[in-house]
């Protein structure tokens, strides 16, 4: 199971939870340090802004950061749930949780993942840009973007909340 949350809510689901894997997605001055009980190298921390081009004096995400996220989400065992948080739960952590499922499954399952993410997080409104490099790398051809267009906005919310995503689609 992955597990999205805005940066409020991560210290109660580290402890109630028992995630073995942590994602942070923070900026550079924001970054938390590696919660108590999770091995560091179990917390990937992206310092990364939720920003779509670059500007200056921010971090935009960028294709080596999408390829670390992928390379520690691909790494997970899954014995134990992931955590994927960044400031309100908004945009960086969903779209990062949304990468994450569709590399840990088949392509093909890219709308059925985005109406998952909508229908556990109407306030989810993924960074399109993490979007859109999680689609190159995955070779989805578009898919992956397509699939976030589909969902529509997200309702409005200034944070997030704490809801689960499971890692494999129901038959």
């Amino acid at each position: 199971m992955i597990y999205v949350s805005p940066l409020s809510a991560v210290e109660k689901a580290v402890e109630t939870l028992k995630p073995s894997h942590v994602i942070s997605l923070l900026d550079a001055n924001s970054m938390i340090p590696t919660p108590e009980g999770i091995a560091p190298d179990r917390h990937l921390r992206l310092g990364i802004n939720d920003i779509h081009a670059p500007a200056d004096d921010l971090v935009c995400p960028e294709q080596a950061h999408v390829e670390e996220l992928i390379s520690f989400v691909r790494g997970w065992d899954r014995s134990a749930p992931m955590l994927v948080h960044c400031w309100a739960g908004i945009s960086r952590s969903t779209s990062s949780a949304y990468v994450a499922l569709c590399a840990l499954n088949e392509p093909g399952t890219e709308m059925a993942f985005a109406r998952l993410l909508r229908q556990r997080g109407p306030h989810a409104n993924p960074n399109p840009r993490i979007v859109a490099l999680g689609d190159a790398l995955l070779g989805r051809d578009g898919r992956m973007i397509e699939a976030i267009a589909a969902i529509g906005p997200a309702s409005a919310a200034w944070e997030g909340n704490l809801y689960a995503l499971p890692v494999t689609l129901a038959p």
